[in-house]
């Protein structure tokens, strides 16, 4: 370091320069702090100009952290089942939903969704880019394919009957599109929501009124970690 002789009763420079590194690094670290925010109850809201949800049923663990903008990381260990992530509070259906997964490393069942609800009728819907152990949905209804975003999509409908919503415990038909191999999650990628939601309608399969809209992170009987950012890419 190279020493400035100040004048008479006044500290050197370095060492003004040294308390001022201090205080704008410790400010720094308080507001980084104070951003991130760890919810491993059900919680949603507002975080970093988006919105985000986190519910699960309780069982084992799963945290979810807010990162800024439309970051968020998930952490869970022997979990029943949970579900969350970050997006609008408003869904709409020709938005392009940009996302990327620096981290998606689950140990059995999970999956990486755009995901949301609509009301009148209601419906849950799940456009489905990779999973853990298991592909879904399952024993559905099926209904063809899409082709988009680079990739082949199979198109599904199952029922849940009286189970959680978004209006309570209720029966109501879930939509699915899967993609046919797992898409690649550490490059930044594109969901043309448009396009999923025309092929559900080719069967009659119809959404109702936007409620929320999410790109997220969701488990079943099983631990992992994920590390995600979203973004509004076009259309909505």
């Amino acid at each position: 370091m190279i020493k400035v002789k100040s004048r008479s009763g006044s500290p050197p420079v370095q060492i003004w320069a040294l308390i001022k590194f201090s205080f704008v690094s410790l400010a720094m670290l308080l507001s980084t702090a104070a951003y991130a925010q760890t919810h491993c109850d059900p919680k949603i809201g507002d975080h970093g100009g988006m919105f985000y949800t986190h519910w699960t049923d309780g069982g084992g663990s799963a945290c979810m952290t807010l990162g800024a903008n439309g970051n968020y990381s998930y952490s869970w260990y022997n979990t029943g089942n949970f579900v969350g992530g970050k997006g609008w509070r408003k869904g709409v259906s020709n938005r392009q939903i940009g996302y990327n997964a620096g981290a998606y490393s689950p140990s059995g069942n999970s999956y990486l969704t755009l995901y949301g609800w609509t009301k009148g009728p209601l419906i849950e819907y799940y456009v489905v880019d990779s999973w853990g152990s298991w592909r879904p949905p399952g024993n559905a209804d099926y209904g063809g394919r899409v082709y988009t975003d680079g990739g082949t999509y199979d198109l599904y409908r199952t029922q849940r009957v009286q189970q959680p919503s978004i209006e309570g415990t209720r029966t109501f038909y879930q939509y699915w599109s899967v993609r046919t191999s797992k898409r690649q999650t550490w490059n930044n990628s594109v969901i043309s929501f448009q396009n999923h939601v025309d092929g559900w309608a080719r069967n009659g399969w119809y959404l109702g009124n936007h409620d929320y809209q999410v790109l997220a992170t969701e488990g079943y009987q099983s631990s992992g970690y994920s590390n995600v950012t979203v973004w509004d890419a076009g259309g909505g």
